[in-house]
């Protein structure tokens, strides 16, 4: 039995003896922007959806604050992505919310990456190489296929925790799975022209980014995930990087630019600012639009 298959049932198995919301709407707290604008998509009017972090935030590095505490103790549902991405705040956050309905392993609690084949699972785990989560790489929502596997999953819990609006759910889920489809094919057709086209990422986050679009990432600015570069490192980059340069630097919204500003100016290579999740441009304003606008910003940097 796979993760995903074992997941599903215990969550059936939990649904049916778990007391149902009297509320109108499902309270739902989503640990990122990308999650938060799915279950939108797929709750409409039925769910209260409250996003617990922005695209300009590091989602690995999140306070528990007060507001979010009192956030998680009224919640119906969490959607996080998982595979350790929240570890060093949401199990605080969930322990202080005193809510049970939410807690790992009942129904009001959602990982997204538990859906999915992770990239980059290591073989082996240990501080010395930095910021590596075990279970794999969790920034899996940049491959666009995988948002669609992730809303069959989530569209099905709706439907779980809220049984009397089941049809609601379901026909919203089929509604986005059309237009997502649709959509996928109209950004590989035209995202054709990145594939083969060498980037410089900072953070391991572009992976899914990379392997959908068929970009091939050459170097890292962070030395090991997590890690700052050092001046001796950013030189060795640029001695390396200078001899065989790569098309593009990719940025995200909450990266900090100087390092990746630094090396550009000295490699003679454009960065490119990516939103990374939705709103973390201008044009990324809903979960579509993330995904237009990050083709739109790579193909005409390559143009």
């Amino acid at each position: 039995m796979n993760r995903s298959t074992s997941v599903a049932i215990s969550v059936v198995l939990a649904v049916l003896a778990w007391p149902r919301p009297a509320q109108a709407a499902l309270r739902v707290l989503a640990t990122t922007p990308e999650w938060a604008a799915l279950t939108r998509e797929l709750g409409g009017d039925k769910v209260d959806v409250y996003a617990a972090t922005s695209a300009f935030q590091d989602v690995h590095r999140v306070d528990a604050k007060p507001s979010l505490v009192a956030r998680a103790r009224n919640a119906d549902l969490v959607v996080a992505a998982g595979a350790d991405l929240e570890v060093g705040w949401l199990p605080i956050l969930l322990r202080e919310s005193g809510n049970g309905r939410i807690q790992p392993g009942n129904p009001g609690y959602f990982e997204a990456d538990a859906h999915l084949q992770l990239l980059e699972v290591p073989t082996s785990v240990d501080r010395s190489l930095g910021d590596v989560h075990p279970q794999g790489n969790p920034h899996a929502h940049l491959d666009a296929r995988n948002v669609g596997i992730v809303a069959t999953a989530l569209a099905a819990r709706l439907a779980a925790l809220d049984p009397a609006d089941a049809a609601y759910y379901q026909a919203r889920g089929a509604d986005f799975q059309t237009r997502w489809q649709a959509a996928i094919k109209r950004w590989e057709a035209q995202a054709a022209a990145l594939r083969g086209v060498p980037v410089v990422v900072i953070h391991p986050d572009q992976a899914y980014l990379c392997h959908w679009l068929g970009l091939v990432q050459v170097a890292a600015i962070e030395p090991k995930p997590g890690v700052p570069p050092s001046s001796s490192y950013l030189a060795e980059l640029v001695t390396r990087l200078g001899a065989a340069p790569p098309k593009l630097i990719l940025r995200n919204a909450y990266n900090d630019p100087k390092a990746a500003d630094w090396l550009a100016g000295r490699i003679h290579v454009p960065v490119v600012l990516l939103p990374y999740s939705v709103g973390g441009t201008p044009g990324a304003s809903d979960l579509f639009k993330l995904f237009d606008d990050t083709i739109n910003r790579l193909t005409g940097a390559i143009k």
